[in-house]
């Protein structure tokens, strides 16, 4: 059974800008990407994880889709799905791919769809950005649905629109978040 991109699939069309070469399209598994998991990409482009036995656990750094430039400011628009429960990330910014969680910055991608209306959103909530930073709305789709994200970074600005709608705006200067990377 495939487990989807640590437990979601993904359908890339990433445009990153580079500081010397201008707009780059991040859709090429083998070209543009590196990790040690067990990833495939379908001929419609979808990138799939396929744990291989005895793999689970979401601290496996290098199993992760890491680009292999880094990046400041870039727009990354995809569409992915979760299963029930499904718990993954968009990490950006990243200083240290061994310690993404203290040296990045991560917008949440989770089965958040039909959390009850008086449940406080947390950044631990689809379009949430880690740490501090939850999103204003609920706009996730049932998990197996796919959902549309696109995340723009630029200058010391990020914002997260979810399925159409902005669910998240934030300054990298917030007391929060100051301290991680500029680029990554």
């Amino acid at each position: 059974m495939k487990t989807m991109l640590a437990i979601f699939a993904l359908l890339l069309t990433c445009s990153f800008a580079a500081e010397k070469s201008g707009w780059k399209k991040l859709n090429d598994l083998k070209k543009d990407w590196e990790t040690t998991g067990n990833w495939s990409q379908d001929a419609d482009g979808a990138f799939t994880l396929t744990p291989r036995p005895g793999e689970k656990g979401w601290e496996r750094w290098s199993s992760y889709l890491w680009s292999k430039d880094n990046y400041q400011d870039f727009e990354a628009d995809f569409d992915y799905k979760v299963q029930a429960k499904g718990n993954s990330g968009f990490y950006f910014h990243v200083g240290d791919k061994n310690d993404p969680v203290v040296k990045g910055i991560e917008v949440q991608i989770y089965d958040s769809y039909g959390k009850e209306a008086d449940k406080k959103l947390t950044d631990h909530d689809s379009g949430g950005i880690i740490p501090g930073a939850p999103p204003t709305k609920n706009t996730s789709k049932p998990a197996g649905e796919w959902n549309h994200m696109k995340v723009v970074s630029k200058g010391r600005m990020v914002s997260v629109k979810l399925n159409g709608q902005v669910v998240n705006e934030l300054s990298l200067d917030g007391p929060k978040i100051k301290d991680r990377p500029p680029t990554g």
